[in-house]
């Protein structure tokens, strides 16, 4: 295998930065969602909207990012999007209200379309041998970024029940959810310095004629033989050059069936396997085994170190084991954990004792006697559990000290818990995490790149938003074991499809799986 060109590499680190800021900004709600709860007195439903917001914004802008970045180019495109993570976070922070917040969100959430830009400008810039990893540096940075927003929260979590003078005085003891939203500023301008320093594409340039510039850039990436690269570019080009007209309408052809159909599956399966529930709501459903708020913010960090550990080892097999083997053991390992883990909250007991009274009145303003009518009543159902608390105590109560209330009420194998959800997110990290973006980056002729992983992605993107906003309802009228039981469903079905019908593309140049696809 060829050496990687370092002049690539440090290209690629930079558009994948976005990927960081974008793990970052998604995962970062986790910490703050009980903070944000009780600020603006949140129901489950408003509550489901603040972590899904930037969903919505993605499938929006999932609508128009192809066609964009084909119109203006991937470098222009991912430079109007790291603005726009700047601008959501200053507000994002600044929020004085649940529609501010809301809408902060939401623009940062139109960002999130540099999922479906980053990797596809990556791919488009690498060598066959090594676009599997390249691709997955992008995927590397989204994980680092959702652990380094669970090492923040945290921190600042510890900080700010610390009485130090300057704690007090920068408001992080009484607003810290504020400064949890606030730290993704550094990153997005950071990117969106570096960015400015990176060439077009040389693909997307030869879509545009302009083949000298391509050339250019090719010799900077340090291409062996830049005239036959360039040519096996020009040889897959149409003699005219589509209008977008003509490219969404060949979305239907023969051509592209096949990769749409893989596409759209895999998209969706990723998502409907409940992992954005895991990352954007870790420290909620850690709480829901009983083990504390601030035990559950480390636990949190947990799922993010296992992520980072997983990624790394899907990088280095991506390329050597290829995309097929990969997704058949992710799948078959989220299956097994999302089992195992609607396995141990079905086999769990919820009650209060006397023991369990007490430390609830020293830990919180509520009275021992406000419980005493579900003293020693064992309820088999979280469901019912929080309903007689709520009935009990009010909503806004129950939101409040909702950590210590199940701390003490939730009798299970939290451990058990514990090891399906970091096994369900380790075997999501060595496949459908980094294999759908290389994937959707591979399978799909050039002219058509951009608007075909829009159209695949913007159903990625409906399913995340749905699975982040009605994750709190389903919780609280279904219940966990059940939650996650619809997650093992849908990881079945995706190990069925990928076992019977996915091809494998390691290996071949962009051109060679085009061909490959068009003679099925």
């Amino acid at each position: 295998m060829k050496s990687l060109p370092t002049s690539t590499l440090f290209i690629t680190i930079v558009v994948a930065l976005g990927g960081f800021v974008f793990g970052f900004d998604a995962s970062v709600i986790a910490g703050t969602v009980n903070f944000i709860t009780q600020e603006f007195d949140l129901s489950p439903w408003q509550q489901g909207m603040v972590v899904s917001a930037p969903t919505l914004g993605a499938l929006i802008a999932m609508f128009f990012a192809g066609a964009v970045s084909d119109q203006y180019g991937r470098k222009q495109t991912l430079l109007f999007v790291s603005l726009l993570y700047v601008v959501s976070a200053i507000f994002s922070a600044l929020a004085t209200s649940f529609e501010m917040l809301l809408t902060a969100r939401f623009v940062g959430g139109l960002a999130f379309c540099s999922l479906m830009i980053a990797p596809m400008y990556i791919a488009e810039i690498s060598s066959a041998q090594h676009r599997g990893k390249l691709v997955s540096v992008n995927q590397f940075n989204i994980v680092l970024g959702l652990s380094a927003s669970y090492f923040t929260n945290y921190g600042l979590l510890t900080l700010s029940q610390s009485d130090a003078p300057w704690v007090v005085q920068l408001m992080i003891d009484s607003d810290v959810w504020r400064w949890m939203l606030a730290l993704e500023i550094i990153p997005a301008l950071l990117w969106f310095i570096l960015l400015f320093g990176i060439p077009e594409s040389p693909r997307w340039l030869s879509t545009k004629g302009r083949f000298d510039e391509a050339k250019l850039n090719l010799a900077r990436l340090h291409y062996a033989d830049v005239d036959s690269e360039l040519d096996s570019i020009k040889a897959t080009l149409s003699e005219t050059t589509l209008s977008l007209g003509k490219r969404i309408q060949g979305l239907w052809s023969s051509r592209l069936r096949w990769p749409i159909v893989i596409g759209l599956v895999i998209g969706i399966v990723q998502q409907l396997t409940g992992i954005n529930v895991i990352f954007f709501y870790a420290p909620t459903i850690f709480e829901q085994s009983g083990v504390g708020t601030d035990a559950s913010f480390i636990q949190a960090i947990g799922v993010g170190v296992i992520n980072v550990i997983f990624t790394i080892v899907a990088m280095f097999a991506i390329d050597r084991f290829g995309r097929r083997p990969l997704l058949l053991i992710g799948l078959s390992g989220i299956l097994v954990s999302m089992v195992v883990c609607a396995y141990g909250f079905y086999q769990a007991e919820y009650y209060l004792d006397v023991v369990a009274l007490h430390t609830i009145s020293q830990e919180t303003s509520l009275a021992a006697a406000q419980l005493m009518p579900i003293l020693d009543v064992v309820y088999y159902s979280d469901v019912e559990f929080k309903s007689a608390l709520i009935t009990l105590l009010g909503n806004s109560d129950f939101q409040t000290f909702q950590g210590v209330l199940l701390q003490q009420g939730t009798h299970l194998n939290a451990t058990l818990i514990l090891v399906a959800i970091l096994s369900f997110v380790a075997f999501f990290a060595m496949s459908l995490g980094p294999v759908m973006w290389v994937l959707f980056a591979e399978i799909f002729p050039t002219e058509y790149r951009g608007v075909a992983i829009s159209f695949v992605t913007v159903f990625n993107s409906l399913c995340s938003f749905l699975m982040q906003f009605l994750f709190p309802w389903e919780l609280a009228t279904f219940g966990a074991g059940f939650t996650f039981l619809t997650y093992a469903i849908f990881a079945l079905i995706g190990l069925i499809f990928v076992s019977k019908y996915l091809p494998e593309t390691k290996g071949k140049s962009l051109e060679q799986i085009q061909a490959d696809f068009l003679a099925r």
